[in-house]
């Protein structure tokens, strides 16, 4: 495999050993992405000549016995973060020009790590959309085929990945922002417990970098290998240092097994609001096959699952209540009247999804006490199993959709059309109650795209899917590169 593919914890051994130097790897990634993104479009902003001198800076710390996790491996960040002296605009035009002064606490962690951050990938509008586009830096195309999405929002981060450039990115989910990239991409990506990893200067421009407790996003990390993802979590680990009143969630408790044969699996792969494809399934069942083979205990049903309708339902009301809250008055006062005339007889994640843009204070309390209900329900659930794995989206990579009402926009499944939006009920069944997923992939669709599934568990027990996803790719493999002049080329 071409050196630019070889993972993190690959590299910081052979960095240890003297067997290559960060320049090296540095000048390595730095000449592929000037040869290779040109058809894909991940990175939307370089910064080259800072990651030469921090490569520099991490030999000079080796040759002085200096060791850090990351020390001297090349890296990327998504577009959102705030990095000192680089644009951050969320894709935004009118924040084009917006500079922030400081690293965010993330971009912080990377750097004394040792990290060589190259630049930084590509966003969608806001972060508002499962693909990768915007009026400022264009379009992310997927490498396996670049007329598909590369997915949204961290789809700059997971293309990148998957091209080879960097070992690491870090990206953020609320949406399943860091999940569905991996998936369409064929990387492995992990959403921790709300509230592990600080999230300060990864906020919209031209905002402030408060430490703000965030309702449903998280940050977390990317990667090429599931040994790399436990690799970077612990580099983002920890309460901000502004708020260090919550120390304690630094001490996560080890995986739950660390054999295969000894764990506990539950596996979803319906859902009342939408269909699964074809091509997830067969990645379902090949992830159900190495679970079985493996001996882990299977079970396809469980009294104790919280209801996927409900949850799905409010999951939507808590997203768009908060996506929202900045829309003009004026904007706002329309959609309560769409809301108003809305029957108390539809319960549509359409409806779901009016209904949260205009939710009260008093309404917005009553659908929290439903969230804490349902957390009660995942605890009871993980008594009894320590993961549950599901689909990611109900499909592979779709084609690059435009449309700039996204409301408008139908999902292909199998031949049948289906509501856009409606693909997020999969990553808001760990988003809603803050539970940690790790997205591994699964083998490919029949067209050859990536196909990726989540392993979902307990909260703060972050490293129990995070073993499941080492073992998995032990049985059935992992990343695979695009094969050699496959980037970027579309499928037939």
């Amino acid at each position: 495999m071409d050196g630019n593919f070889r993972s993190a914890g690959e590299l910081a051994a052979a960095l240890r050993a003297g067997e290559v130097s960060s320049v090296e790897l540095t000048e390595a990634a730095i000449a592929g992405i000037e040869r290779d993104d040109g058809a894909i479009n991940a990175i939307c902003v370089s910064d080259f000549d800072r990651a030469r001198a921090a490569a520099r800076h991490a030999d000079q710390a080796r040759r002085r016995a200096e060791d850090r996790p990351l020390l001297g491996v090349p890296v990327t960040v998504k577009e959102s973060y705030d990095v000192a002296g680089m644009p951050t605009t969320w894709g935004m035009p009118q924040h084009r020009d917006f500079v922030p002064a400081e690293d965010a606490v993330q971009v912080s962690r990377l750097r004394a790590a040792g990290a060589v951050v190259l630049g930084k990938t590509n966003v969608p509008l806001g972060l508002q959309d499962l693909q990768s586009f915007n009026e400022i830096y264009g379009t992310t195309n997927n490498p396996w085929d670049r007329g598909r999405t590369s997915g949204g929002s961290s789809g700059g981060s997971a293309a990148a990945l998957a091209s080879g450039f960097g070992a690491l990115s870090i990206g953020s989910d609320l949406a399943g922002s860091l999940r569905t990239p991996a998936h369409f991409c064929g990387v492995y990506a992990h959403k921790p417990t709300i509230g592990l990893a600080a999230t300060r200067g990864m906020v919209p421009p031209p905002g402030p970098a408060l430490p703000v407790d965030l309702d449903l996003a998280v940050v977390g990390p990317m990667a090429r290998t599931a040994c790399d993802l436990a690799l970077l979590l612990d580099v983002m680990a920890g309460p901000d240092p502004l708020t260090l009143g919550k120390a304690h969630r630094l001490a996560l408790p080890p995986a739950r097994h660390d054999r295969l044969c000894d764990f506990r699996v539950l596996i979803i792969d319906e859902h009342p609001f939408i269909a699964t494809g074809a091509a997830v399934r067969a990645g379902m069942s090949r992830v159900v096959d190495a679970l079985v083979a493996g001996g882990a205990r299977v079970e396809r049903r469980s009294p104790l699952l919280p209801d996927l309708a409900e949850a799905a339902t409010l999951y939507t009301q808590l997203l768009f209540s908060g996506s929202v809250a900045r829309f003009p008055v004026d904007t706002y006062e329309q959609l309560r009247t769409r809301a108003a005339r809305l029957s108390a007889d539809d319960q549509s994640l359409d409806a779901a999804r009016l209904r949260g843009m205009v939710l009260s204070h008093r309404d917005w309390i009553e659908v929290n006490e439903r969230r804490e209900i349902h957390r009660h329900g995942w605890r009871q659930l993980f008594g009894e199993f320590d993961a549950v794995v599901c689909p990611i989206t109900p499909t592979p990579a779709f084609p690059h959709d435009h449309n700039p009402d996204l409301l408008e926009r139908r999902l292909d499944i199998d031949g049948v059309g289906h509501p856009y939006f409606d693909q997020l009920v999969w990553a808001g069944l760990a988003t809603m109650p803050g539970l940690p997923s790790t997205a591994i992939p699964a083998g490919r669709s029949s067209e050859g795209l990536p196909v990726g599934v989540q392993l979902i568990g307990p909260t703060f027990e972050d490293r129990t899917p995070l073993r499941l996803a080492e073992l998995l790719e032990q049985q059935i493999g992992g990343f695979q590169a695009p094969e050699q002049g496959e980037v970027g080329q579309p499928s037939r």
